[in-house]
Protein backbone atom coordinates (compact mmCIF):
# COMPACT_ATOMS: atom_id res chain seq x y z
CA UNK A 1 0.00 0.00 0.00
CA UNK A 2 1.32 3.95 -1.19
CA UNK A 3 1.57 5.90 1.55
CA UNK A 4 -0.59 8.94 1.28
CA UNK A 5 0.87 12.36 0.52
CA UNK A 6 -0.53 15.82 0.49
CA UNK A 7 -3.04 16.97 -2.43
CA UNK A 8 -3.66 21.04 -3.80
CA UNK A 9 -5.62 22.45 -1.59
CA UNK A 10 -8.56 24.77 -3.03
CA UNK A 11 -9.80 27.90 -1.63
CA UNK A 12 -12.05 27.89 1.56
CA UNK A 13 -15.85 27.98 0.88
CA UNK A 14 -18.00 30.70 1.37
CA UNK A 15 -20.41 30.83 4.10
CA UNK A 16 -23.52 33.30 3.63
CA UNK A 17 -23.12 36.41 6.09
CA UNK A 18 -27.09 35.68 6.96
CA UNK A 19 -25.59 32.33 8.65
CA UNK A 20 -23.89 33.13 12.38
CA UNK A 21 -20.35 32.18 13.04
CA UNK A 22 -18.74 30.07 15.98
CA UNK A 23 -16.78 32.91 18.40
CA UNK A 24 -13.58 31.44 16.95
CA UNK A 25 -13.48 32.24 13.98
CA UNK A 26 -11.47 35.19 12.69
CA UNK A 27 -8.90 34.30 16.22
CA UNK A 28 -6.29 32.28 16.55
CA UNK A 29 -8.50 30.25 19.22
CA UNK A 30 -11.50 29.91 20.88
CA UNK A 31 -12.44 31.97 23.97
CA UNK A 32 -11.80 28.68 26.83
CA UNK A 33 -15.26 27.56 28.13
CA UNK A 34 -16.32 28.29 31.42
CA UNK A 35 -19.93 26.48 31.82
CA UNK A 36 -21.00 23.72 33.36
CA UNK A 37 -20.97 19.84 31.36
CA UNK A 38 -24.55 19.40 32.12
CA UNK A 39 -26.97 21.42 30.04
CA UNK A 40 -30.27 22.31 30.66
CA UNK A 41 -33.18 21.40 27.87
CA UNK A 42 -33.35 23.71 25.85
CA UNK A 43 -29.42 23.40 24.98
CA UNK A 44 -29.85 19.55 24.50
CA UNK A 45 -32.47 20.48 21.91
CA UNK A 46 -30.70 23.11 20.18
CA UNK A 47 -28.16 20.26 20.26
CA UNK A 48 -30.81 17.72 18.56
CA UNK A 49 -30.81 20.00 15.68
CA UNK A 50 -27.31 20.34 15.19
CA UNK A 51 -26.38 17.19 15.59
CA UNK A 52 -28.76 15.96 12.87
CA UNK A 53 -27.76 18.26 10.35
CA UNK A 54 -23.97 16.95 10.85
CA UNK A 55 -25.27 13.38 10.62
CA UNK A 56 -26.98 14.26 7.59
CA UNK A 57 -24.47 16.33 5.98
CA UNK A 58 -21.75 13.49 6.88
CA UNK A 59 -24.47 10.51 5.19
CA UNK A 60 -25.24 13.09 2.11
CA UNK A 61 -21.58 13.25 1.42
CA UNK A 62 -20.48 9.68 2.24
CA UNK A 63 -22.97 8.84 -0.74
CA UNK A 64 -20.31 10.19 -2.91
CA UNK A 65 -17.18 8.22 -1.87
CA UNK A 66 -16.23 6.10 -4.67
CA UNK A 67 -12.53 5.66 -6.64
CA UNK A 68 -11.35 8.65 -8.19
CA UNK A 69 -13.48 11.20 -6.07
CA UNK A 70 -11.53 13.67 -4.23
CA UNK A 71 -11.69 14.30 -0.66
CA UNK A 72 -12.28 18.12 -1.57
CA UNK A 73 -15.23 17.25 -3.27
CA UNK A 74 -16.73 15.20 -0.36
CA UNK A 75 -15.94 18.81 1.73
CA UNK A 76 -17.95 20.66 -0.71
CA UNK A 77 -21.33 18.10 -0.57
CA UNK A 78 -20.81 18.44 3.10
CA UNK A 79 -20.72 22.29 3.45
CA UNK A 80 -23.53 22.88 1.17
CA UNK A 81 -26.06 20.73 2.97
CA UNK A 82 -24.63 22.64 5.97
CA UNK A 83 -24.99 26.03 4.67
CA UNK A 84 -28.23 24.93 2.80
CA UNK A 85 -29.47 24.16 6.09
CA UNK A 86 -28.65 27.30 8.08
CA UNK A 87 -25.67 25.89 9.73
CA UNK A 88 -21.77 27.15 9.91
CA UNK A 89 -19.35 24.09 9.17
CA UNK A 90 -17.92 23.86 12.86
CA UNK A 91 -14.39 23.00 11.42
CA UNK A 92 -13.63 26.23 8.96
CA UNK A 93 -11.93 28.75 10.50
CA UNK A 94 -11.30 26.63 13.96
CA UNK A 95 -8.03 27.32 15.26
CA UNK A 96 -7.02 28.57 11.35
CA UNK A 97 -8.83 24.47 9.67
CA UNK A 98 -9.22 25.41 6.29
CA UNK A 99 -12.17 23.05 5.24
CA UNK A 100 -15.43 22.37 6.39
CA UNK A 101 -14.62 18.48 7.39
CA UNK A 102 -11.80 16.93 8.54
CA UNK A 103 -11.60 13.63 5.77
CA UNK A 104 -9.18 10.75 6.85
CA UNK A 105 -7.62 8.20 4.54
CA UNK A 106 -5.95 5.17 5.38
CA UNK A 107 -2.66 5.97 8.07
CA UNK A 108 -4.22 8.89 8.59
CA UNK A 109 -5.69 8.87 12.53
CA UNK A 110 -7.87 12.57 12.21
CA UNK A 111 -7.40 16.11 11.27
CA UNK A 112 -6.89 14.97 7.07
CA UNK A 113 -7.65 18.36 5.41
CA UNK A 114 -10.04 17.75 2.13
CA UNK A 115 -7.90 18.44 -1.18
CA UNK A 116 -7.27 16.63 -4.66
CA UNK A 117 -6.35 13.48 -3.64
CA UNK A 118 -8.35 10.94 -5.12
CA UNK A 119 -9.95 8.48 -3.11
CA UNK A 120 -8.56 4.60 -4.45
CA UNK A 121 -9.92 1.34 -4.69
CA UNK A 122 -9.32 -0.46 -1.75
CA UNK A 123 -8.91 2.62 0.88
CA UNK A 124 -11.14 3.44 4.29
CA UNK A 125 -11.75 7.43 4.61
CA UNK A 126 -13.03 8.70 7.55
CA UNK A 127 -15.22 11.96 7.34
CA UNK A 128 -15.60 13.99 10.71
CA UNK A 129 -18.43 16.52 10.22
CA UNK A 130 -19.77 19.26 12.67
CA UNK A 131 -22.38 21.67 12.24
CA UNK A 132 -23.36 24.78 14.59
CA UNK A 133 -26.61 26.34 14.46
CA UNK A 134 -28.18 28.05 17.37
CA UNK A 135 -25.10 28.66 18.95
CA UNK A 136 -24.07 24.78 19.65
CA UNK A 137 -22.11 22.38 17.97
CA UNK A 138 -23.11 18.70 17.36
CA UNK A 139 -20.24 16.55 16.22
CA UNK A 140 -20.27 13.02 14.42
CA UNK A 141 -17.73 10.60 12.07
CA UNK A 142 -17.68 7.53 10.73
CA UNK A 143 -15.31 5.24 8.54
CA UNK A 144 -16.18 4.57 5.03
CA UNK A 145 -15.24 1.23 2.53
CA UNK A 146 -14.38 2.88 -0.99
CA UNK A 147 -14.74 0.24 -2.99
CA UNK A 148 -13.12 -3.67 -2.31
CA UNK A 149 -11.19 -3.33 0.67
CA UNK A 150 -9.46 -6.06 2.09
CA UNK A 151 -10.82 -7.90 4.91
CA UNK A 152 -7.96 -6.96 7.30
CA UNK A 153 -8.97 -3.52 7.25
CA UNK A 154 -13.00 -4.06 6.87
CA UNK A 155 -12.60 -5.82 10.25
CA UNK A 156 -10.85 -2.88 12.04
CA UNK A 157 -14.03 -0.80 10.14
CA UNK A 158 -16.17 -3.02 11.45
CA UNK A 159 -14.47 -3.49 15.18
CA UNK A 160 -13.90 0.66 15.70
CA UNK A 161 -17.49 1.12 15.15
CA UNK A 162 -18.52 -2.16 17.44
CA UNK A 163 -15.97 -0.49 20.34
CA UNK A 164 -17.98 3.17 19.90
CA UNK A 165 -21.45 1.15 20.42
CA UNK A 166 -19.81 -0.75 23.52
CA UNK A 167 -18.67 2.63 25.17
CA UNK A 168 -22.11 4.21 24.45
CA UNK A 169 -23.81 1.33 26.22
CA UNK A 170 -21.12 2.02 28.91
CA UNK A 171 -22.29 5.15 29.74
CA UNK A 172 -24.61 4.91 33.19
CA UNK A 173 -25.24 8.14 35.76
CA UNK A 174 -22.52 7.73 38.85
CA UNK A 175 -19.80 5.91 36.63
CA UNK A 176 -16.31 7.34 35.90
CA UNK A 177 -15.82 8.99 32.55
CA UNK A 178 -12.68 6.23 32.54
CA UNK A 179 -15.41 3.35 32.66
CA UNK A 180 -15.56 4.67 28.22
CA UNK A 181 -12.13 3.88 27.60
CA UNK A 182 -11.56 1.07 29.66
CA UNK A 183 -14.44 -0.54 27.89
CA UNK A 184 -12.61 0.52 24.28
CA UNK A 185 -9.58 -0.68 25.17
CA UNK A 186 -10.48 -4.23 26.98
CA UNK A 187 -12.26 -4.89 23.35
CA UNK A 188 -9.37 -3.49 21.00
CA UNK A 189 -7.11 -5.93 22.76
CA UNK A 190 -8.61 -8.69 21.98
CA UNK A 191 -7.77 -7.79 18.07
CA UNK A 192 -3.76 -6.28 19.00
CA UNK A 193 -5.34 -3.33 17.77
CA UNK A 194 -3.79 0.12 19.40
CA UNK A 195 -5.85 2.86 21.02
CA UNK A 196 -4.87 6.20 19.82
CA UNK A 197 -4.50 7.98 23.44
CA UNK A 198 -3.55 11.81 22.80
CA UNK A 199 -6.48 12.96 20.81
CA UNK A 200 -9.65 12.13 22.68
CA UNK A 201 -13.59 12.35 23.07
CA UNK A 202 -14.71 16.06 24.28
CA UNK A 203 -17.35 18.08 25.92
CA UNK A 204 -19.64 19.73 23.23
CA UNK A 205 -22.65 22.33 23.79
CA UNK A 206 -22.16 26.21 23.25
CA UNK A 207 -18.52 24.95 23.15
CA UNK A 208 -16.68 22.89 20.52
CA UNK A 209 -14.23 21.50 23.05
CA UNK A 210 -15.75 22.48 26.32
CA UNK A 211 -12.29 21.13 28.28
CA UNK A 212 -14.25 17.94 29.37
CA UNK A 213 -11.55 15.00 28.62
CA UNK A 214 -13.13 11.06 27.27
CA UNK A 215 -10.19 9.21 27.09
CA UNK A 216 -10.42 6.17 25.36
CA UNK A 217 -7.89 3.99 26.75
CA UNK A 218 -8.32 3.04 30.20
CA UNK A 219 -6.97 6.48 32.11
CA UNK A 220 -7.54 6.13 35.32
CA UNK A 221 -7.15 9.88 35.92
CA UNK A 222 -10.72 9.98 34.59
CA UNK A 223 -12.41 10.52 37.21
CA UNK A 224 -14.62 12.61 36.25
CA UNK A 225 -18.59 11.41 37.42
CA UNK A 226 -21.15 10.64 34.92
CA UNK A 227 -24.24 12.72 35.31
CA UNK A 228 -27.34 12.87 33.53
CA UNK A 229 -27.88 16.09 31.11
CA UNK A 230 -23.93 16.14 30.31
CA UNK A 231 -23.38 16.45 26.53
CA UNK A 232 -20.11 14.99 25.20
CA UNK A 233 -18.64 13.14 22.21
CA UNK A 234 -17.20 9.35 22.50
CA UNK A 235 -14.80 8.52 19.43
CA UNK A 236 -12.26 5.85 19.19
CA UNK A 237 -9.81 5.68 17.51
CA UNK A 238 -8.03 2.00 16.90
CA UNK A 239 -4.94 1.12 14.71
CA UNK A 240 -3.74 -1.91 13.19
CA UNK A 241 -0.36 -1.02 14.58
CA UNK A 242 1.07 1.35 16.58
CA UNK A 243 -0.73 4.05 18.35
CA UNK A 244 2.63 6.32 18.01
CA UNK A 245 1.90 8.99 15.24
CA UNK A 246 3.61 11.86 13.42
CA UNK A 247 2.02 15.28 12.16
CA UNK A 248 2.21 16.43 8.44
CA UNK A 249 3.95 20.00 8.30
CA UNK A 250 0.41 21.26 7.47
CA UNK A 251 -0.13 21.31 11.64
CA UNK A 252 -3.40 19.15 11.39
CA UNK A 253 -3.05 15.77 9.70
CA UNK A 254 -2.00 13.09 12.20
CA UNK A 255 -0.70 9.82 10.59
CA UNK A 256 0.02 6.36 12.33
CA UNK A 257 3.70 6.68 12.75
CA UNK A 258 3.94 3.00 11.48
CA UNK A 259 1.96 4.10 8.71
CA UNK A 260 -0.26 1.31 9.14
CA UNK A 261 -4.63 1.80 8.78
CA UNK A 262 -6.18 2.90 11.60
CA UNK A 263 -10.62 3.89 11.90
CA UNK A 264 -12.24 6.20 14.00
CA UNK A 265 -16.18 6.66 14.41
CA UNK A 266 -18.05 9.37 16.97
CA UNK A 267 -21.15 10.13 18.32
CA UNK A 268 -22.65 13.59 20.34
CA UNK A 269 -23.98 12.00 23.42
CA UNK A 270 -26.61 13.47 25.96
CA UNK A 271 -26.46 11.49 29.20
CA UNK A 272 -30.33 10.78 30.43
CA UNK A 273 -31.19 9.04 33.80
CA UNK A 274 -30.54 5.32 32.69
CA UNK A 275 -28.31 5.82 30.06
CA UNK A 276 -26.84 7.98 26.81
CA UNK A 277 -29.03 9.02 24.03
CA UNK A 278 -26.84 9.07 20.67
CA UNK A 279 -27.94 13.00 19.30
CA UNK A 280 -25.73 12.31 15.42
CA UNK A 281 -28.11 10.07 14.22
CA UNK A 282 -29.13 11.35 10.88
CA UNK A 283 -32.99 10.85 11.39
CA UNK A 284 -35.11 10.77 15.14
CA UNK A 285 -35.39 7.19 15.94
CA UNK A 286 -38.62 6.56 14.52
CA UNK A 287 -38.72 8.60 11.58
Amino acid sequence: MSVLVPGKLSPPRPVPASIPRPEYVGKPGPTPYTGPEVQDSETVEKMRIASRIAARAMEVAAKAIAPGVTTDELDRIAHEYMVDHQAYPSDLGYRGFPKSLCASINEVICHGIPDSTELRDGDIVNLDVTAYIHGVHGDTNATYLVGDVDEESRLLVERTRESLNRAIKAVKPGRQISVIGRVIESYAKRFNYGVVRDFTGHGINTSFHSGLIVPHYDDPRATTLIKPGMTFTIEPMLTLGTYDYEIWDDGWTVVTKDRKRTAQFEHTLVVTDTGAEILTLPWPPGA
